[in-house]
């Protein structure tokens, strides 16, 4: 018996797999209101609406209805599993004191570098001002139930942000994740609940590095003369030219630059432009450049999404700062010695060109030496020396250079036959000869590291001058070296009595000197330090911000 093939109508089609979709979804709803009139009953309704939101979300994407989702849907859970679904956060119809604390800390979350409406602030708001206002919202066993959730979820996230920040872990991260599971927030929950100190404990998983607290002990002032208005923000190198042009002249317009049309042409945006850079004190050009972007993205909204950056960094160090470090701040072009929490010594640095970045890392000085030689990696020679080599050999001797071969014997460059020369082969190594004149300078500070640079000296001092000290190939040259030569052999006067150093200084005599306990160093790139109090902003000369405020931040509202 042959069976026949059947057909069906596409409207039919469309009607069976909404039939299968809808038998696929939960039959659960979340629940609205429930007016509980027996005020003795509240809590057990409260109870009942709890665990049908937590059905809701489980099946649900984690959404507790439409508009409105939980974060952390599994610790949310088991938090909730311990307690049978029973009411947290407020008991009959009223607030516990340990939900009003973690409420108004949501509300001033921004003074941590936070954002409130991370933490459900909106809507919580929005629930308690119902209560407030109307006795009858208070039997709504649904609304309290969702208030319960709401605050748990904020607390858990809350706790995540301040201990682990928002950005993920790098090559340069020393902070021990693994320590940090569920357990550890379930666990820091049931502290803050058992002690009341809700405050106390979620801030008591921030870093206690200085630099950290300094900054967080400036964003109080920030924040009291800050104007949150939204500005439209411009990302720069654009990919799509015609886009970023709407979205100039939308900028411009919020200046009271532009009041043209919506889809600007080149005449009155270039004349909107001319306007802005007048005003602002950029040349004038009538052309956008990265310098006009970075001035109309200097808005307060983005300067504290840099705040909450910097503040995210400071959590991929280590849990506690060593005794003594040395701290490199790239985007403030500075040194910093830490000794016993104080700082010991501070020296202006220059650091490397935007396109030869000085690389973020972690090491410890092992030792320096006086009168280093210089031995100039390949690739600075491709680039930059070999072309002005072939053009006239007595380059060399102009820069106080010379060739050596693998037998570290010295060649005569006029016995080379450079037009030979290239990447794939060189087999001599270019050194620059110990003196003042060396592009190292008097000293060289060591550290392991696997991108063959170190601290030193210059023989271009005039450079430290300069505000923007971004003009390296890399290495990071030191202003006071000398103070920081005698920090890392202090303890040890009898190698080295203060005068030996010196002495050997004054004789130009290279010497290695090494035995000194290791110092920690960490190269870090932090746009926003704290000082007296206050806010100090750094250009963001690499672009780092930028990029992190594209990938984590840029949804965010403050």
């Amino acid at each position: 018996m042959m069976l026949q093939s059947v057909r069906y109508s596409p409207l039919s089609v469309i009607i069976l797999v909404g039939v299968f979709l809808a038998s696929c979804k939960s039959s659960s709803e979340p629940p609205e209101n429930d007016i509980v009139k027996d005020k003795e009953k509240l809590s057990v309704h409260v109870t009942t609406n709890i665990d049908k939101f937590l059905t809701y979300a489980s099946d649900n994407k984690s959404q507790l209805n439409d508009s409105l989702s939980l974060h952390g849907l599994d610790l949310v859970k088991k938090v909730y599993e311990i307690e049978k679904n029973g009411s947290i956060w407020s008991e009959d119809d009223a607030w516990k004191p340990i939900a009003d604390s973690l409420f108004s800390d949501i509300e001033d979350s921004r003074s941590s570098g936070l954002f409130p409406m991370d933490y459900h602030y909106h809507e919580l708001a929005v629930i308690r001002k119902e209560f407030a206002a109307d006795s009858l919202q208070r039997r709504d066993a649904a609304l309290w139930a969702k208030a319960d959730l709401l605050l748990t979820d904020a607390f858990f996230e809350m706790a995540r942000h301040l201990k682990l920040g928002r950005i993920p872990r790098d090559s340069t991260t020393l902070r021990n994740d693994s320590l940090y599971d569920e357990a550890y927030f379930l666990k820091t929950f049931s502290a803050a609940r058992a002690t009341g100190a809700v405050l106390q404990t979620l801030h008591g998983l921030e870093p206690a590095w200085p630099e950290y607290l300094m900054v967080k002990a400036g964003i109080r002032s920030f924040l009291d003369s800050a104007n949150f208005k939204r500005f439209t923000y411009l990302d720069f190198p654009a990919k799509d030219s015609s886009k970023f042009s709407e979205l100039l002249a939308r900028r411009l317009a919020e200046e009271g630059m532009y009041n043209g049309p919506t889809l600007p042409d080149t005449a009155s945006l270039g004349a909107a432009i001319r306007s802005y850079q007048a005003a602002k004190d950029i040349k004038v050009t009538g052309k956008i450049s990265d310098g006009m972007v970075r001035v109309l993205n200097n808005t307060d909204q983005e300067k504290f999404k840099r705040i909450a950056i910097t503040l995210d960094r400071y959590k991929l160090m280590p849990e506690s700062q060593p005794q003594s470090y040395v701290f490199v701040n790239l985007a403030a072009y500075l040194l910093y010695v830490y000794d016993d929490d104080t700082i010991s010594l501070t020296s202006k640095v220059i650091i490397g060109a935007p396109k030869k970045n000085t690389p973020l890392l972690n090491a410890s000085i092992s030792n320096f030496i006086t009168y280093p030689q210089w031995t100039v990696p390949y690739s600075i020679i491709f680039k930059e020396m070999l072309p002005k080599i072939r053009k006239n050999v007595s380059y060399l001797e102009h820069q106080n250079l010379m060739i050596v071969d693998r037998n570290d014997s010295v060649v005569d460059p006029n016995l080379v036959d450079w037009s030979k020369m290239n990447e794939k082969h060189f087999p001599y190594l270019i050194r620059q000869r110990q003196g003042d004149d060396n592009s190292l300078g008097v000293m060289k500070f060591n550290f392991a590291n696997k991108y063959s640079v170190y601290l030193h000296d210059t023989n271009a001092r005039g450079l430290f001058s300069r505000s923007s000290r971004a003009l390296s190939h890399g290495c990071v040259r030191v202003q006071k070296w000398e103070s920081l030569s005698r920090f890392l052999v202090r303890s040890d006067t009898i190698r080295f009595p203060t005068d030996t150093l010196a002495a050997w200084i004054g004789r130009r005599e290279k010497h290695t000197v090494s035995g000194f306990p290791r110092v920690p160093l960490f190269i870090r790139y932090f746009t926003v330090e704290g000082k007296n109090d206050r806010l100090i902003f750094y250009s963001d000369i690499y672009g780092y911000d930028r990029i992190d405020r594209n990938k984590f931040f840029s949804k965010r509202k403050v």
